[in-house]
Parts: structure tokens; sequence; C-alpha cells
């Protein structure tokens, strides 16, 4: 041996001299701890809402009677204290229990790693919201991209490596077609207001994907129509104005004109431009109000009409 060279000596750490195989074994298993509420907070743009329904009234009154039965999930923070991985709903419930204290398994885990879980355990609710699915859905496939990033022998990212791209695994793992993933996807794309339109069934899946390609500027003033009229477009409507916006001759005028137009199961209707009868009614008034205004208008009419020819 060389003068100068380093001799390499495998000594195990110093924590393992002084410590039985139990004790090490102990360290690495995870156990079940009580955590103050106040010391968690919530997972950075967590995608599932927490309902104040019946549901979580019910779940809130098992937990006064018999606690937390499952324990969350929850990571260490940097700077101290905890973050939720799984469990929100258990924690809001404990909250509204008036527990200080809810169980919980700590456990080390990567911001992709974290994600993915707390996307995996919200998914196996009901009712789970369309807004829901499609934020879920893009933070998880972002974090599968980023993991299948990581590089081994082959240096092929993951979903190569496995003859799939993420999204198909995702669609795999959730039971959606890869068309269908893309399309959740999609409505991330929504300005909230119409979004929530799509939660509460006014706007339908397919509409709302043509919908998403309207830059957000566009999307407000659709809505403004939509709200002054009292309609949403079908999905050729929907195609339509996506249409029109990629070519650039879209506006005001426009949107209401495809608004206007008869739905395949709608009854013939009679049109009017509101800019016709704008100046006989207050700023902001709705289109349905109006619409009674000048029903009744023309009931007083016919009745006058009436008594003349009398």
């Amino acid at each position: 041996m060389g003068k100068g060279s380093k001799i390499e000596l495998n000594l195990p750490a110093a924590d393992d001299l002084f410590s039985t195989q139990e004790e090490r074994d102990e360290a690495k298993r995870e156990s079940v701890q009580d955590i103050p509420l106040n010391e968690i907070s919530d997972f950075p743009n967590h995608p599932f809402k927490v309902r104040m329904d019946e549901n979580m009234l019910n779940m809130a009154e098992s937990v006064r009677q018999y606690g937390v039965l499952v324990p969350a999930l929850v990571r260490t923070k940097p700077k101290g204290g905890y973050e939720m991985i799984a469990g929100h709903r258990r924690k809001t419930a404990s909250e509204l229990a008036e527990k200080q204290k809810i169980p919980c398994i700590v456990r080390d885990l990567t911001d992709d790693e974290a994600t993915v879980i707390m996307v995996d355990s919200n998914l196996q609710r009901e009712n789970i919201l369309p807004s829901e699915k499609a934020f879920a859905y893009k933070m998880k496939l972002e974090a599968m991209k980023r993991q299948g990033q990581r590089t081994d022998l082959t240096s092929a990212p993951l979903g190569q490596k496995l003859g799939k791209y993420s999204v198909q695994i995702l669609g795999e793992c959730v039971g959606e077609g890869k068309s269908q993933i893309q399309r959740y996807i999609r409505l991330t794309e929504l300005i909230p207001s119409i979004l929530d339109m799509v939660d509460e069934g006014k706007i339908a899946m397919r509409p709302a994907v043509e919908l998403s390609y309207l830059p957000k500027e566009q999307q407000e003033e659709l809505l403004d129509t939509m709200e002054q009229e009292d309609r949403t477009p079908s999905h050729a409507q929907a195609i339509k104005l996506r249409k029109f916006s990629e070519e650039g001759r879209i506006d005001a005028n426009v949107i209401f004109s495809i608004l206007s137009e008869e739905k395949g199961n709608q009854k013939e209707q009679f049109h009017m431009p509101k800019e016709r009868i704008n100046k006989y009614f207050s700023p902001g008034t709705p289109a349905k109000q109006m619409e009674d205004t000048i029903v009744r208008a023309l009931e007083l009419y016919r009745k006058r009409e009436r008594g003349r020819e009398r």
C-alpha cells in the first residue's frame, strides 16, 4: 500500500455502538402520537374541500364520544410543527368536538411522496367533486413525473421504463381512462366561478373542457353573459366559442349571439339584444327580472288595448 493511501474501515455509527438491536428497530418503527391540533397545518394547496355538511356533524359527534379511531398521517415541517398528509376531515371533526389533540402517525416523506399519498387517500372518498379530481389528478401527475425523472442505470424516466407514460399509470391507479384524466386536468384552466358551475352540475364536463381553452378575460366575459342571460352553453356552443376565440373573432356580442342560439333540446325562443332594453332597467338587473317585467308590461298593454276596443 503506497504512502498516503487512505484505509477505509466499515465501522458502525456511534449510536449503533451504544444501543441494542431492539432499540434500533424501535427507532425505525412508526408509532402513533397524540399531537396538538394547533401544531398541524393543512397540506399546501389541498385540492379536497372539507365540507361542513351532515356527514361532518356525524363524524364530529363520533369523535366526541369515541375519539379518532384511525390515526391521521403527518410529516414534520422544517421550521417546526407538522403538516397534514391524510386526515383533514378528522382534524376538522376533532376541532368541532372540542378536542385538543389528534392521534397521528409521523412519517418522513418527500414533497412528491406526500403529494401522492395525500391524493390517493382522499380519492377513496365518495362524492368527489369534478374540481377536486381536477386539481388532485394534476398534483399527483406532476409528482409522478418528477419521480420519473430520477435516473438509474438505464437513465430512462419511470413511465418509459414501464412502457407507459405517467398519465396512463395514473389512469390505471384511479380507474379512469387517459383521455378522461386529461379532461379533468383541463378543468384547472377554468376561472373559479365557472369551475363552481361545473361542480354544481350547471355546466357538463365536455362543454367545460372546451371553455377551458378560452383565455381568462374571455371566460370572465362569458360568465357575465351567462349570469345576465341565465343560460349556459351546450357542447356545440362551447365548441363554437372555442373556435371563434382561437380565430381571434370573439367579443361580448359574439358570446351573446352564440348563447342565444337555440339548443337541440330547447323549445323555440324569442331573443332580443340586451342593448335595446338596457336603458329601461337599472344596471345589473338580472335577465329573469327583465323578462318578468317585460311580460307584465305586455299584459297591461293588452288589457288597455282590449279596453279601447270596447
